[in-house]
């Protein structure tokens, strides 16, 4: 079999960010909206590095502007993942996006979500699971606001809190109230981290916000004891290959340590981060990882059985996603 056929589990992908430039473009166009500014010549997104990346991430998600937008957005992204072989995918929502941290609104939002996962369910065949996020650059007392909005919404479908933006804003812990209050809330924990920060980054959401996965991660590669930490710990790197070489963190996929990771012991999976933006699918990961690094159907089954065990799901939804990838 062809590793890009394989059935796959991806746990890194922004709902807004896997939006593709087409659906934008529609529904700017249907609100006489003018983004185009956020479009190259070819017609994807364009940006020149990381901080002018979230510029455009945010006036592209500009258009979003109801739940039946966000319903739309869902089917959207849930259609080209599926189409790319993904069975379980864990989706990155922000509050912040979804009715600006109001619980009442963001209730609107999420069951309009939902609703059009469930039909995509039914449908393709494919799982969709909300991970809330908070927004680092928007700062602690914003990502409060999202936690609260997860916390009233925690159980079989949202199922993790997090956090992505800026890495260079503030440090982890500045936001451990909001993320206390989602573990109380019993939501399983992940954070943006090991990107552009470093491996103290890493090291920082483990101690002061004592996540288990850690979104990105890859830099860990520069600190030995720091591997052994996340080996013993079982912690669980969400990676994202493809958007690391293209926001410049490493030059080519050759270079990229998510196999030195993986040899160390690490529990690595594979992702897509914010797939049109970086000009890639989960199709193309496995090809190009494949390329780069030889590996065979049995290493990509693995990875995806490393991504299952560390999915945020219940255990009866994880029991339905082995089967799926059974079927290899």
């Amino acid at each position: 079999m062809n590793v890009a056929d394989l059935p796959k589990v991806e746990l890194h992908l922004h709902h807004e960010g896997a939006a593709p430039p087409d659906f934008v473009r529609q529904l700017a166009a249907e609100k006489k909206v003018d983004i185009s500014k956020v479009f190259n010549s070819e017609g994807g997104y364009a940006f020149k590095d990381f901080v002018h990346f979230l510029s455009v991430y945010e006036a592209a998600t500009s258009v979003l502007k109801t739940p039946e937008d966000y319903a739309r957005l869902t089917r959207a992204v849930l259609e080209e993942s599926a189409a790319n072989g993904v069975v379980y995918t864990e989706s990155f929502i922000s509050p912040d996006f979804c009715g600006g941290g109001d619980v009442a609104a963001w209730k609107e939002y999420l069951s309009a979500m939902q609703e059009a996962a469930h039909e995509a369910e039914r449908d393709l065949g494919i799982i969709l699971r909300g991970v809330v996020t908070c927004v680092r650059h928007f700062g602690p007392e914003k990502a409060k606001a999202s936690a609260r909005c997860a916390a009233e919404t925690a159980g079989d479908w949202i199922v993790g809190f997090g956090m992505g933006g800026d890495e260079g804003q503030g440090h982890q812990g500045d936001f451990s109230y909001a993320f206390d209050m989602a573990r109380e809330a019993r939501l399983r924990l992940t954070t943006h981290a090991g990107e552009f920060g470093g491996p103290e980054s890493v090291r920082e959401a483990i101690r002061d916000l004592n996540v288990e996965r850690v979104g990105h991660g890859v830099r860990s590669i520069e600190d030995a004891a720091l591997i052994e930490e996340l080996v013993a710990r079982q912690i669980t790197l969400e990676v994202c290959p493809g958007s690391n070489v293209v926001l410049g963190v490493y030059p080519s996929f050759e270079a990229h340590p998510i196999k030195r990771l993986r040899d160390a012991g690490v529990n690595v999976t594979i992702s897509t981060d914010d797939p049109p933006f970086f000009a890639t699918t989960m199709r193309r990961e496995y090809e190009m990882l494949q390329q780069a690094f030889g590996w065979d159907v049995e290493d990509f089954t693995d990875l995806n059985i490393t991504a299952a065990k560390a999915a945020f799901c219940d255990d009866a939804t994880r029991d339905r996603v082995m089967k799926k990838l059974e079927l290899t």
